[in-house]
């Protein structure tokens, strides 16, 4: 199993970034390697959280992929929680946490524990791992920029950032 976390500061409110994670069907707008998204089974929680299905067609080079998961989203706890339904992983589990970072940005906590069925796609996901969680988070930083402008000067879009990861036994 991998389980990494990555930390980052963006100069935009918590309520803009947890809307903009939050809306899973406009991902192939923005994130190059999802191919498609479809959604279903929409689920009103109490106090103000939604659920919804997603499936997610996925495509690097030569691999393509699809799989599904529940995607949990608490506005007033500005978190969204990701788990696995269906697909080539035998664990996925993604959480992100939005919180003021005091100065008038965000503070973004993002963490993802995951594992493939097979280990070939394990290892070569394990390997290109921290480029592609980096890509990930500036393909979210683009959209944020495209939808609600350039940062202020105080505060650069990618500032305070770490990326941490662990590798568990399997």
């Amino acid at each position: 199993m991998a389980r990494y976390t990555v930390v980052r500061r963006l100069p935009y409110s918590p309520e803009q970034l947890f809307e903009l994670v939050g809306d899973v069907e406009k991902y192939p707008e923005f994130v190059p390697w999802v191919t498609h998204m479809r959604t279903w089974n929409l689920r009103a929680e109490s106090g103000g959280a939604s659920s919804v299905d997603a499936e997610a067609g996925v495509g690097f080079s030569f691999l393509r992929e699809r799989f599904a998961t529940k995607v949990r989203r608490d506005p007033v706890a500005r978190t969204i929680d990701v788990s696995l339904i269906s697909g080539p992983f035998r664990k996925l589990q993604n959480e992100w946490r939005f919180s003021p970072d005091g100065e008038g940005g965000t503070r973004i906590d993002f963490l993802i524990d995951f594992e493939f069925r097979v280990r070939l796609l394990d290892g070569l996901l394990r390997a290109n791992f921290d480029r592609a969680v980096g890509k990930l988070i500036a393909c979210f930083e683009a959209r944020a920029r495209a939808l609600y402008g350039d940062p202020p000067p105080m505060l650069p879009p990618s500032s305070n950032s770490s990326v941490s990861g662990s590798r568990s036994p399997a």
